[in-house]
């Protein structure tokens, strides 16, 4: 694929951090409705994601349906019913799943730190990695530094918010519950590549 027909990079995520409460209140009312179009409309005609006003109510609620798209029914119906750590396990998916540039961040520089047991990431790896990128991907070069700036700080808050970086930044490792890990493994390639985990990527039967 050539740079001129390599899809862009979506780059919204700024709208917000992980979300994570977000995602679960609109996830119930998705499980009520079936329906995105529904389930946006009464997100944003009820305001239920508290939104101080009328444009970040819907550039909120654009951003959660987005994200929680990325997933199957049953993965959203885990993601109501399922521990505060699961379900930043399962947003963080689907964030991976939505923004290319944060599944690779994840499954790159993230994970890959992780694997060869260096503990540490800092805002300079971000850096690195959109400069690597930017070869493929001259959107990223046409940034302005105080957007470079904004998604580096959100992408990290999202990192810190799933519980994979701590404040100083230390690389936490992620331990799956087993519905967690199923739900993962399902895809191919596997979702497991967007964690810092020493878990394999493939399905063992």
């Amino acid at each position: 694929m050539t740079d001129l027909n390599r899809p862009r990079y979506a780059l919204s995520f700024t709208s917000g951090g992980l979300l994570t409460r977000e995602c679960e209140l609109s996830a119930s009312v998705y499980l009520e409705r079936r329906d995105w179009k529904a389930t946006r409309a009464q997100i944003q005609s009820e305001n239920l994601l508290q939104a101080r006003t009328f444009t970040s109510n819907q550039r909120i609620t654009r951003e959660v349906i987005q994200r929680l798209s990325t997933l199957s029914d049953a993965e959203i119906e885990l993601l109501v019913a399922c521990s505060p750590t699961e379900q930043g396990h399962l947003v963080w998916t689907a964030t991976c799943r939505q923004y290319d540039i944060i599944g690779e961040f994840a499954e790159e520089i993230l994970r890959e730190r992780f694997l060869l047991m260096t503990p540490t990431l800092s805002v300079d790896e971000f850096e690195k990695f959109v400069t690597g990128k930017s070869l493929w991907h001259p959107e990223l070069g046409e940034l302005k530094p105080s957007t470079m700036r904004e998604l580096r700080r959100v992408l990290f808050q999202m990192l810190r918010e799933a519980g994979f970086l701590t404040d100083a930044g230390d690389i936490v490792p992620t331990v799956f519950t087993t519905r967690i890990l199923e739900i993962l493994q399902r895809r191919v390639p596997s979702d497991v590549r967007f964690f810092p985990t020493t878990t394999s990527p493939e399905v063992h039967r």
